[in-house]
């Protein structure tokens, strides 16, 4: 089954996948305070790589509109899962939200033919009209 219109599915699957990712951001920058009340406290270190991660997953919502945003959106979804190491609790949510990311990307290869690649138009033999120049 595709798109009757796969451009505009295109879109509105990108924007679904930059809400997800601004919502996994969100999610990361809660995770601080839930490692400071640990035995282990929370670290510079520790500090500075969940920054970077909300900061990554945030600026990777900008760039869904690109053909390889995709591909930088679900490369993101291994360090977000391994926060998990960090709060158990995180296992749980990053798993939630790698699940919604890998149904994303099966409704976009249904809908658009296609997980990663570039939208297809229709051409005459998939039953659309071929483009006129005029």
């Amino acid at each position: 089954m595709t798109a009757p219109d796969p451009v505009r599915a295109g879109r509105a699957l990108g924007g679904a996948a930059a809400a997800i990712l601004v919502l996994e951001g969100i999610a990361v920058l809660f995770v601080p305070r839930g490692i400071a009340q640990t035995e282990e406290g929370l670290g510079a270190v520790r500090l500075t790589l969940l920054l970077v991660l909300a900061l990554l997953l945030i600026l990777a919502s900008g760039v869904q509109r690109r053909e390889r945003g995709l591909v930088i959106g679900t490369a993101l979804q291994v360090p977000l899962l391994a926060t998990g190491l960090m709060n158990s609790a995180m296992w749980f949510v990053a798993g939630a939200f790698v699940l919604i990311w890998l149904y994303l990307l099966q409704v976009r290869k249904q809908l658009i033919g296609s997980a990663f690649g570039p939208v297809q138009l229709p051409g005459p033999a998939d039953g659309g009209t071929a483009p006129t120049t005029d």
